[in-house]
Parts: C-alpha cells; sequence; structure tokens
C-alpha cells in the first residue's frame, strides 16, 4: 500500500500533550491520527460527539430542567399553576425565598 503524507498544524503545548499521551498509550502520534482515521472511514462519522458551547448551554439546561421536574414531582409540586410558579420566581429574585 502506497503511503502518503499528511501534515497538520496545532498549537504547540497541545502537540506536545498529545505526543505524550500517544507515547503513554503504547503509541506514536502517527499511529494515533491512522487510528483515528480508520475509526472515521470504518463507522462514516467522526467517533465521538462534538458540540458548540451553545448547544452544550442547551443541553445542560434542558438537564437542569428535567431535573427540576422530577424534583418537583417527588415533592408533589407538580401540578403548581403558571401564577403560582411565577410567584415563585418572584420571590427568589426579591430574595424572599
Amino acid at each position: 500500500m502506497a503511503q502518503a503524507t499528511f501534515s497538520v498544524r496545532m498549537d504547540e503545548n497541545l502537540k506536545r500533550q498529545f505526543d505524550a499521551l500517544c507515547n503513554e498509550f503504547g503509541m506514536n502520534a502517527s499511529t494515533a491520527i491512522n487510528v483515528f482515521a480508520r475509526a472515521v472511514v470504518r463507522e462514516k462519522k467522526i467517533p465521538f460527539e462534538i458540540i458548540s458551547s451553545e448547544d452544550d448551554t442547551r443541553e445542560k439546561a434542558l438537564q437542569a430542567f428535567y431535573m427540576l421536574r422530577e424534583h418537583a414531582k417527588a415533592n408533589g409540586l407538580q401540578d403548581m399553576t403558571e401564577t403560582e410558579i411565577e410567584k415563585e420566581i418572584r420571590a427568589a429574585r426579591n430574595g424572599e425565598a
């Protein structure tokens, strides 16, 4: 199989950390990049999730919402009206909670 050169520019500190970690795994950076490339081709996708910080913030907000919903259900508060919820929010914002 013919070999090709693949050149990548990255932050010098990141490269040092990457090289050190690859070494701990018993391989060099070139082998690690080849492992990554093979996984991408085999799976026809990036083999890990890539999300923007905006998506991350949205996901964390949804997780917080679901956690609050479960907490409300566990404490018998799931049937509060919007008016009651707004009253609680106002009280919390005014330091009354």
